[in-house]
């Protein structure tokens, strides 16, 4: 029956997660809608591969109480199907003492969230867990993990199909209607109809939100950010993830050195506004988008506010030199001869129209469809969590 019939939109690891909630726990028949012809191929398969703990949150807030939820589901996922989980640990470092007033805030919030075993480390303490880092001192979470997302994503995808759910790739959904017994998904000549339907189109999350009829919400900016890696044989700077304290003013973390599963290790990213969606590298522009980004009242306010910022992370964006100025406040043995360029991720940003960052998840309903309008970081950590959620939600 169609009322039993459920639509995703989105193939990164909020609608497959969704998805195969959907199928497993209410025995639904799931429809996956992806315009490409893999899962996994923005922001899910462009990110750093960390699992957070919850350390930044605010508490009582979705981020918070997924994010903690999340992480164990997610590392009892990766235990039933063999996928690497591994708990390197992180160290928040403060450089100067007003990070060190700010890292008390977030030890007190690293407490509220619950996480497990978050220490606070002095000088002395701080180079015996790494022994390169410098700093007067520091907050070590020593469950913070990593793990290969796009890894997850393949598994997400076979669980979805083993619970009798369908995987439709290659083609954008370019319509979205309301019917008399429930909702049609145009794309192409195809047309499927669903009882109702969950939008996780990330990047693309505000324009199919749209097409459903929710025209309320947030608008999309996208901010690629740009990485840097190790050369090999210098991976050994680092025994785990190593991050400045961030600036509560501004919703990016700041550059950080991130191991990944494969060994390298990664130095970035800064946060520069992109000039397309899906623009992962500078040249990359698509006019339309880039209008409606500019269209947007809450983009010029945005930009009012943090302009500075902006420019900053623009400079930055052209130099080496400044990537490994920014680490060496922390990393003083590192050298712009340690660092070759490496592949960029684009974050998709939620602007409200008065100019407002978009801080929580926030989804939103309208009749039998449930869009995800703001998923950023933490959404890969909480994924598992963010799915039990819409699940609940849906009628």
């Amino acid at each position: 029956m169609t009322s039993q019939r459920i639509g995703v939109i989105g193939a990164g690891l909020v609608g497959l997660a969704t998805a195969r909630r959907l199928a497993q726990a209410r025995g639904a028949e799931v429809v996956v809608f992806e315009k490409e012809t893999d899962v996994a191929l923005h922001q899910s398969g462009h990110n750093s591969g960390v699992v957070h703990s919850g350390l930044y949150y605010q508490p009582g807030s979705l981020k918070a109480t997924l994010c903690r939820r999340g992480v164990g589901l997610l590392r009892e996922f990766c235990a039933e199907h063999g996928l690497e989980y591994r708990e390197l640990g992180k160290v928040v470092v403060a450089r100067d003492e007003l990070e060190v007033a700010r890292l008390r805030d977030l030890q007190q919030r690293a407490e509220a969230n619950g996480v497990p075993r978050v220490r606070w480390l002095d000088e002395a303490a701080l180079r015996e867990i790494e022994p390169n880092v410098r700093g007067k001192a520091a907050l070590h979470s020593p469950t913070t993990a990593i793990v290969d997302y796009r890894a997850v994503a393949r598994a997400l995808a076979d669980d979805v199909l083993a619970a009798g759910g369908k995987l439709l790739l290659g083609e954008a959904v370019t319509r979205i209607e309301r019917t008399s017994d429930g909702v049609a998904v145009h794309r192409g000549q195809d047309r499927q109809v669903v009882g109702s339907l969950v939008i996780c189109a990330g990047l693309q999350s505000d324009g199919v939100a749209r097409l459903a009829g929710d025209d309320d919400g947030p608008a999309i900016i996208a901010f690629r950010g740009e990485y840097h890696r190790l050369v090999p044989g210098r991976e050994n700077l680092v025994r785990g993830l190593v991050y400045p304290v961030p600036d509560p003013a501004y919703p990016f973390l700041g550059v950080h050195i991130t191991p990944r599963v494969d060994g390298t290790v990664d130095v970035g990213p800064n946060a520069v506004f992109s000039l397309a969606r899906e623009g992962y590298r500078r040249r990359d522009l698509v006019p339309r988008e880039l209008w409606q980004a500019l269209a947007w009242p809450g983009t010029r306010k945005l930009f009012r506010q943090h302009w500075r910022m902006g420019v900053r992370e623009m400079r930055g964006s052209l130099s080496r030199r400044a990537f490994t100025a920014a680490a060496r406040e922390y990393l003083p043995g590192l050298t712009t001869a340690d660092l070759v360029r490496a592949p960029a991720g684009v974050r998709a940003q939620a602007v409200d129209r008065d100019g407002s960052l978009v801080d929580d998840f926030r989804i939103s309903s309208l009749g039998p469809v449930t869009a995800v309008r703001n998923a950023p970081s933490p959404a890969a950590t909480s994924s598992l969590a963010i799915a039990e959620h819409v699940a609940r939600q849906l009628p």
